[in-house]
């Protein structure tokens, strides 16, 4: 699926504002250049009528439920034309039930649907290199595709995308930080890249 409205909003020049709600790789941690700043860059390049602007509201250590909180001030608000939902690390992480994390991803997809015209496209995070890891990441990811299939929204496989780029030979060292998880600046532009693929 792609973002029909939101492409036709971009090529056409008509005013958009798009709301990033996500955690640390929506705020960009500890890098000078996030995949937001790529995505104005790409879209921009794309649609050259393009007049929209970003909002980044990601935060550090957030998870679904943090989100599900913020909806109302840091995106339904500020009345969005499209919103990236960005959550899923911080939930596997610190034990969220796969299932309890879908159910809060629903509740903000209802939500936005009932109190926005918004177009909604679900971002899965990154792939890990630690397969322990990697694999408790990706039965979130799976519950977003799930979600993506029940609500008919567009999703970008970010994580499918590192998989693909490292198998045609980027090296993963270089897509991530010292912890092994948060993106360096070209893990951020493969990020937008892989979003690209939708728009």
């Amino acid at each position: 699926m792609r973002p029909d409205k939101t492409i036709a909003r971009l090529a056409s020049g008509e005013p958009a504002t798009i709301v990033a709600l996500g955690d640390s790789l929506t705020r960009g941690w500890m890098v000078r250049k996030g995949y937001l700043e790529f995505m104005d860059e790409m879209l921009r390049a794309k649609y050259s009528s393009a007049n929209f602007s970003i909002i980044n509201q990601g935060i550090p250590g957030d998870t679904a439920d943090g989100g599900l909180e913020r909806l109302g001030d840091d995106v339904i608000d500020h009345d969005p034309r499209c919103v990236f939902l960005q959550f899923a690390l911080n939930d596997a992480f610190i034990g969220i039930n796969p299932s309890v994390y879908k159910n809060t991803m629903r509740a903000m997809i209802d939500t936005l649907q009932a109190d926005t015209d918004a177009e909604i496209i679900l971002i899965t995070s990154v792939y890990i290199q630690n397969s322990r890891e990697n694999d408790m990441a990706e039965r979130f990811y799976d519950r977003l595709a799930e979600l993506a299939d029940e609500c008919s929204l567009p999703i970008a496989r970010v994580h499918d995308y590192w998989k693909k780029m490292i198998r045609e030979g980027a090296d993963f060292r270089k897509l991530v930080q010292y912890d092994g998880v948060h993106p360096t600046v070209e893990g951020y532009r493969l990020m937008a890249e892989a979003i690209m693929e939708i728009f």
